[in-house]
């Protein structure tokens, strides 16, 4: 049930003074999804893009998806203005949202595939009233707000209960959800990763820190499909 293996790097480590170059060599050095994190200084400790940076960077990107996570409190005010920017997924924090089957009816109905998002002690037991309108589920391996931390082990065996539960629902409907991962993913990690049943992988100083960055995003992928069997 396993989807083919996506490697979406986070700008959030590209260099800030040339943001569009990088998203076009990043898109070229092999990244399928552009992650887009928006922080608001308020759900998590940090500010950083708004819509109209997604909007600028959209032609950077080509065909590779922005996947734009929202780490903001309140969600619904920003999901319109982030479609119209150019976003095909958005996710979000149930915690941020008073009323989370209403917020991902509203991202289907702006025409952007859903995504929920589990910080490391958020239960998941969110996911399993919702899942008929999800598109993506998205485990963080770090605590949300800053990049180049490291990975927290504990994500691992609550990847394969996630894995679980989307494997069953697939079973009952046919519907494929992605499972994604945010947080101190790397090339000596990301088949353990894999191997817990993520097929999604967000990896922003592992590509941007290298220096050659076409080599890392193989690199990553070679991993993640030795990791999913």
């Amino acid at each position: 049930m396993r989807q083919p293996t996506i490697i979406a790097p986070s700008i959030l480590s590209a260099n800030f003074a040339r943001l569009g170059d990088d998203v076009a060599r990043v898109v070229s050095a092999g990244a399928d999804w552009i992650h887009f994190d928006v922080m608001d200084n308020h759900y998590v400790p940090n500010l950083t893009f708004g819509p109209m940076v997604c909007e600028a960077l959209r032609p950077f990107a080509g065909e590779a998806m922005m996947d734009v996570h929202l780490m903001v409190e309140p969600v619904d005010a920003l999901v319109p203005s982030f479609a119209k920017a150019g976003a095909g997924l958005i996710s979000f924090h149930p915690e941020a949202s008073r009323h989370v089957d209403r917020t991902l009816a509203m991202i289907r109905e702006q025409g952007c595939q859903t995504g929920l998002v589990f910080n490391p002690a958020t239960p998941l037991e969110w996911m399993d009233h919702v899942m008929d309108k999800l598109d993506l589920v998205m485990l963080m391996s770090v605590n949300p707000g800053f990049g180049g931390q490291s990975f927290i082990g504990s994500t691992l065996p609550k990847l394969r209960e996630a894995r679980r539960r989307i494997d069953a629902y697939v079973r009952e409907t046919g519907r494929p959800i992605r499972l994604e991962v945010d947080g101190g993913v790397k090339t000596d990690n990301i088949a353990a990763i894999a191997a817990a049943g993520a097929d999604t992988f967000v990896a922003g100083s592992a590509v941007f820190g290298s220096p050659d960055w076409g080599g890392t995003i193989a690199k990553l992928r070679a991993a993640a499909n030795s990791g999913s069997g």
